[in-house]
This record gives C-alpha cells, sequence and structure tokens, in this order.
C-alpha cells in the first residue's frame, strides 16, 4: 500500500511539473500578459553547434504578422497585396496546414505584406488586417461570424503611410482596437456581435501602436500611443506633437493626457510598469518617456513625466522588464545602438552598437532568459544583464530580409517567420 501511495505521489509531482513546464498558450500580441513574457519552465541553456533544431517550416508570403498559439493550434494572418488577407491555422506538432479562410483587401504600401497579430479568445480568433477589415473567425467552423472596417467605417480615406497595423485586445466582452480614422480614436466592439460600444473621438496623429492595458490605483487603464506628425510622409500637415492617452475600459471615457510625446512613428505600446508608471518607448525621435499616472483628489488623473530622453527606445515593441531592468533594441535611421539595457531611472547601463547589430528584431523572456531575434538572420539566447551583454548562443536560422515580425512560445516551442517562412525551432529540454 505505501509503495503504491508513493507511486501515486511521484505520478502528482510528475504531472505537475510538466503541467508547469509546457503550460502556457500564446494567443494574442506580446503573449500571454501582453508583455512579451512566458511562465514556461525549462529552457535549453546550450545549443547544438548548428543551433537549435527547427522541428517544421511553412511557406507564408511576405510581411511583418506574427503567429498566436492555443491548444496546439497555430494562427497567422497572411497577406498577398493583389489578393487580400487570409487567416491560416496550422498544426503545431507539424506544421500541417488546417484551414484557412481569406477574404479581398487589395493594395499595397511601403514595406509591403502582413501587419498584425491576431488574438484568440473562446471559439474566435480576431484579426485587424492590411485595410482595416476587422474580423471574427469561429475556429470550429472556420467562418466568419462578423466583420467591420476599423478605417473606412469612421470616414477614413487613404490609408496612413504604412497601412492599419492593430492587433486587437479582447477586454471582458468588449473587443478594443484604435481606428484613428477621422470620426474615431479608440472603438470597443461587442466581441460576440462586432455591435459598437464606445468610440473615443479622433486622439490626433496617426499611429501603428496597439492598445495596452496598464493598472492605475488598482484599476485599468486602456493606454494608447499616438504618434506625432510625421515629418516625412506628411510634411504639408501642421507640425503637432502626439500624445499618450488614458481610458476607462468599459466606457470610453478619457482619463488622462500627456501631450509632449515627439514621435512621429509610434509602434510599440505602452508598457505597464507597476506602481502607477507607464513606460513608453519608440523609434523616431524621442526615444523613451516614463510616466506616472497620479490621482487627484477630485477623482480625475494626471500624467507627470519622470524622465524623458533618446538613448534608450525601441522600433518596433516594447521594451522587456526583468529584475528592475529593461531591455529593448534601439536602430533607427539615425540611430544603431543595438540592444540596450535602461535602469529604473532612466539611466542606460550598456548598448551592444553595432556588435552585435539589434535591429528591430522581436524579443521575449522565459524561464530568466532572453530569446532575440536581430531583426535580420540571427536568433540569440541572452542572459538579462545589467552589467553588459551576456549572449549564450547564437544561430542564423532567418533568410535574409527585414525579419521583424513578433515570435511567439507555447510548449516549449518557439516560432518565428521571415519573409518566405514560418519556422517552429525546439527551445526546450525533452521535446
Amino acid at each position: 500500500m505505501k509503495a503504491n501511495i508513493n507511486i501515486i505521489s511521484f505520478l502528482l509531482v510528475f504531472l505537475f511539473c510538466i503541467g508547469n513546464t509546457f503550460a502556457s498558450d500564446w494567443s494574442q500580441y506580446l503573449g500571454p500578459d501582453r508583455n512579451s513574457t512566458s511562465s514556461e519552465k525549462g529552457i535549453l541553456r546550450s545549443w547544438p553547434e548548428g543551433g537549435p533544431e527547427v522541428l517544421w517550416r511553412a511557406a507564408v508570403n511576405r510581411g511583418f504578422g506574427g503567429p498566436v498559439i492555443k491548444d496546439g493550434k497555430v494562427y497567422l494572418l497572411d497577406r498577398d497585396d493583389e489578393v487580400g488577407d487570409t487567416m491560416r491555422c496550422f498544426d503545431l506538432s507539424n506544421g500541417k496546414e488546417l484551414w484557412k479562410f481569406g477574404y479581398e483587401a487589395k493594395g499595397t504600401v511601403m514595406f509591403p505584406g502582413s501587419r498584425s497579430v491576431p488574438i484568440l479568445d473562446g471559439d474566435y480568433v480576431y484579426s485587424c488586417g492590411h485595410n482595416g477589415d476587422l474580423y471574427c473567425i469561429d475556429i470550429n467552423t472556420h467562418k466568419p461570424v462578423w466583420n467591420k472596417n476599423i478605417w473606412t467605417d469612421f470616414r477614413g480615406d487613404s490609408l496612413p503611410i504604412w497601412a492599419i497595423t492593430q492587433c486587437p485586445l479582447v477586454y471582458g466582452d468588449l473587443l478594443i482596437i484604435a481606428s484613428q480614422a477621422p470620426d474615431a480614436g479608440v472603438v470597443a466592439y461587442n466581441k460576440l456581435t462586432g455591435d459598437v460600444k464606445w468610440k473615443t473621438p479622433n486622439l490626433g496623429n496617426e499611429s501603428y501602436a496597439s492598445p495596452s492595458v496598464a493598472k492605475i490605483d488598482g484599476q485599468d487603464h486602456i493606454v494608447i500611443v499616438i504618434s506625432s506628425t510625421n515629418q516625412i510622409g506628411h510634411r504639408e500637415l501642421p507640425q503637432t506633437l502626439g500624445n499618450i492617452t488614458g481610458i476607462e475600459p468599459l466606457t470610453g471615457k478619457i482619463l488622462w493626457q500627456y501631450k509632449d510625446w515627439q514621435n512621429h512613428i509610434s509602434v510599440p505600446s505602452a508598457y505597464d510598469v507597476g506602481n502607477n508608471k507607464v513606460l513608453v518607448a519608440g523609434g523616431y525621435e524621442t526615444g523613451v518617456v516614463m510616466l506616472e499616472i497620479k490621482k487627484q483628489e477630485d477623482g480625475s488623473y494626471n500624467a507627470v513625466e519622470l524622465f524623458k530622453h533618446n538613448n534608450f527606445g525601441d522600433h518596433t515593441k516594447p521594451p522587456i522588464m526583468h529584475n528592475g531592468y529593461f531591455y529593448a533594441q534601439y536602430s533607427t535611421n539615425s540611430a544603431r545602438d543595438g540592444l540596450v539595457c535602461m535602469n529604473m531611472d532612466g539611466e542606460v547601463m550598456w548598448k551592444t552598437g553595432r556588435s552585435p547589430a539589434f535591429d528591430k528584431g522581436s524579443m521575449i523572456l522565459v524561464d530568466g532568459l532572453i530569446l532575440a531575434t536581430d531583426g535580420s538572420r540571427t536568433l540569440y539566447l541572452i542572459e538579462p544583464n545589467s552589467s553588459g551583454f551576456k549572449p549564450i548562443a547564437s544561430a542564423e536560422l532567418l533568410g535574409t530580409g527585414q525579419n521583424w515580425a513578433p515570435i511567439a512560445l507555447s510548449n516549449g516551442k518557439l516560432l518565428i517567420r521571415d519573409q518566405n517562412q514560418l519556422m517552429c525551432v525546439k527551445v526546450f529540454e525533452g521535446l
């Protein structure tokens, strides 16, 4: 009897450990908590000479849209500019395409191809395409439940310079997304019907940043980042500053605004630092600002700037935070700072510069380490350390090109795409 109890105890502990090791889906942009962080354990801390094993590859069209993963299935919004957008579903175990749904959405802009990352919620996958087509698709029937256009529905005419790049956010019964057409800023839809529940006024210039959530005094605020006037693409317009705006999630009420954001191509979402602080990074020209959101005696909120400078930033994604330090890839047309580390007070600790170069790649924090693509051909395994750049391993896995798409991790498998293929890479032990 005692032996049987010991065996049962061992099996329970084993199953518990396995469950904790391979537990997380990657169901939305930037992962489970929308902060580029995974809770999975068991990462490989050394790689074979040729790099980590590539388990499978699947052909995709060109673009920058990343995958999401749920229940062993991978979803990617693919695009052919001459035809339109296609939601594709793959088997995580072998890369086999299980189903797809496409719709017509012709058109091209600079840096052609897909843009955004879908989001999975319940039986539905939601996505927003290049032209603003917002779709809710049933993952069981593979058919659309509803669709809207976040641009033309609100009197949008010519697309923004780099088209629509929005990654939707599910909040309770709402699907929240930034339109930035003339008649809407941020819009909340009923996620099951597509009915508009609220919308803000237009918030200013175009923006490529998706909404995020920050906890302020125990309450959720939707935060959106709006660019300053694009100095290259809109020389004819008045040159105005951008803003960072906090919104009440259930009503759309604007709670606070910071109106001194000078970054004319805002792509990274705002990052919830904790303790009522929000960090916003960018690529042109202000690189980073830290805000503290303070509640006033009358119940209103005020955004206070703690620091702002151009020595740290990121063109395509929010920074990663680990043990009180931020890590980001800061390379733009005017700066080649590479991977950069900054403390909570805004002091830059180190930069890799061009050696090695990191330029608009993707990064995630998992099991105390950073997995990072460099925006070109190389995947890195890095120890986050405030004293200096600490690479553990690297491998050239990607084809040449602008490989800027967000990466995703589930069940110890890393999904990366370049301009021709989606690949699944073994980065955990025991697969």
